[in-house]
């Protein structure tokens, strides 16, 4: 291997440790999959693998200052889909922070133990039974360095008794395996020029950086999202002016912050300006400068926002908004840099990257007039639209995670969890306000519920009353009336045209069954709706 690591696959049949090793060059791939090899050999009813994010890791209280440690699931087996979007702090969670901290090898927790645990209530189908009875979890480590851990559950006492040296065996793979996938990861950086991974403060933005990439995409994220990273990270190298398109809550603002953080200029300033809250009397002062006296109240020169993110980026959020006086003048600094303060005749060249957003649709409004075609024209010099949470399926779980860990240490509950009610509705009700939408969702149904009832053993479950979604439940409760069968396939077809022909019919009853709407029919079919237009257009239902 490229860092001399051997794979210790032994354990493995042959053909599952063939499989783990193609998928080395594929880490969102890679760590699944042995998961479920995980669970195929060893008697856990849950197991996850989490990676140190934040603090200097390890468990070390007080380390890295004010960056607090976390850990960051990177795959999970038999815990509900809102695990992948959970954040969890060592300074909130004993038993992994005593996993993360301790010697090597693994540490089980007698079933007595009195520490709570991070996944009570995260396992699904467990009925009345909202805690872990079985706990044993290993420190992972990448050149003598913090790198993660692995943990295994069971609701049954004394289950991996018996089981201690296999499980040993299972994280020393995992070991191996994670300083691989380092050692490639670090090979291509420094073919590129980035910045270390173990570096997590190369990585920070001005923002909260692991907020922004978790509501963006948590891990696991759904197929049009990894898209869109990837395609961020590949922009994110030039220095293109990048126009950000979606509807209002989709996170457009966090796509700026990654493009930032991603380019050659993330040493440098990220100044972000909201062109919707700007004075009209004030918008070229604001992004231009201006010099003493040049209006009244104008008492000394003073820098404007190009200037400010002089050698980083400039973010325009609801760049449609500006007025059509500044867009004349913000021209010239699109096409060669260069502005002038108000009241100033001298010109200034500045090097600014340019990302803009906007929920608009800045095609119509240039057709209408409303916004200049020479402006549009620049902004969009390389266009990325973010999905609405509605066409990102199981997302909206993975994000709930995020905001369920993060009410949960408000509100000092030993756990928050969705009841499956609550999860079938997230799942079909459309999120008009996206993100945003849900995290408010999410935020009120904690308070009240912890209002209306006390918390089962410190587990609260939010229910869809409490997210506002119970006309979501009624739905899911009354489906449509199944269609008819289909209909036999007439005489005897090659196997090929009789699997598309199957194919054609379910997509048209899908699409008949839900109005028309192609991203929930997609949703109803377990596909991306990307794909779902590819398979469509491959069987002649689109053009």
């Amino acid at each position: 291997m490229d860092n001399g690591a051997v794979i210790p696959t032994t354990a493995l049949a042959p053909d599952e440790a063939a499989t783990l090793l193609r998928a080395l060059e594929e880490p969102a791939r890679l760590w699944p999959l042995l998961l479920d090899l995980m669970v195929r050999h060893l008697p856990c009813d849950a197991c996850a693998l989490l990676r140190h994010e934040g603090g200097a890791g390890g468990g070390q209280e007080g380390a890295g200052g004010g960056d607090e440690a976390l850990l960051v699931p990177l795959a999970t087996r038999g815990l509900s889909p809102d695990t992948l979007g959970r954040r969890f702090p060592l300074d909130d969670h004993p038993r992994l922070r005593a996993i993360a901290g301790g010697a090597a090898g693994p540490l089980r927790f007698p079933a007595d133990c009195d520490l709570p645990d991070p996944y009570d209530g995260l396992i699904p189908d467990q009925g009345d039974r909202l805690h872990v009875h079985d706990c044993i979890g290993a420190p992972l480590a990448v050149d003598g360095r913090p790198w993660g851990v692995l943990t295994l559950d069971a609701l049954n006492a004394g289950r991996f008794d018996g089981w201690e040296e296999a499980i040993a065996a299972w994280a020393r793979l995992a070991e191996a395996l994670a300083a691989t996938v380092e050692s490639r990861a670090a090979a291509v950086r420094q073919a590129t020029m980035r910045p270390p991974a173990f570096d997590h403060q190369a990585e920070q933005q001005p923002a909260d950086p692991r907020a922004g990439a978790d509501m963006l995409a948590p891990p696991g994220a759904s197929p049009a999202m990894a898209a869109l990273l990837a395609e961020i990270d590949t922009v994110a190298a030039s220095d293109l002016v990048v126009l950000v398109l979606g509807e209002t809550g989709v996170g457009k603002e966090l796509v700026a912050h990654r493009l930032h953080a991603r380019s050659g200029r993330s040493a440098g300033p990220l100044v972000q300006v909201n062109c919707a809250a700007l004075p009209e009397a004030l918008v070229e002062s604001e992004l231009f400068g201006h010099v003493r006296g040049a209006f009244s109240g104008a008492l000394a020169d003073r820098r404007g926002k190009f200037e400010l993110a002089d050698g980083g980026t400039l973010f325009l959020d609801e760049v449609g908004e500006l007025p059509a006086a500044a867009q004349a003048k913000m021209l010239r600094a699109l096409q060669n840099g260069e502005i002038q303060r108000v009241g100033s005749d001298r010109n200034i060249t500045v090097d600014v990257r340019v990302v803009a957003a906007t929920n608009r649709d800045l095609a119509t409004e240039v057709r209408e007039g409303r916004f200049r075609a020479d402006v549009y024209h620049r902004l969009s010099v390389y266009p990325l639209r973010v999905p609405p949470l509605r066409d990102r399926g199981a997302d909206v779980l993975r994000l709930a995670g995020l905001f369920l860990e993060r009410n949960r240490a408000r509100l000092g509950l030993r756990n928050l969890r969705l009841s499956a009610g609550a999860e079938r509705c997230m799942l079909v009700y459309p999120w008009p306000g996206n993100v945003r939408e849900l995290e408010h969702a999410i935020g009120r149904g904690a308070i009240r519920a912890r209002v209306a009832r006390p918390p089962d053993g410190g587990v609260l479950t939010l229910t869809p009353v409490d997210l506002g979604l119970e006309d979501g439940e009624a739905a899911v409760a009354t489906p449509a009336a199944e269609p008819p069968p289909l209909v036999p396939l007439p005489g005897v077809l090659p196997l090929r045209e009789a699997t598309e022909e199957v194919q054609r019919r379910l997509i048209q009853d899908r699409l008949q069954r839900h109005g028309g709407n192609w991203a929930q029919a997609a949703r109803s079919l377990g596909l991306d709706r990307s794909n779902l237009f590819r398979l469509a257009r491959r069987l002649g239902l689109r053009e």
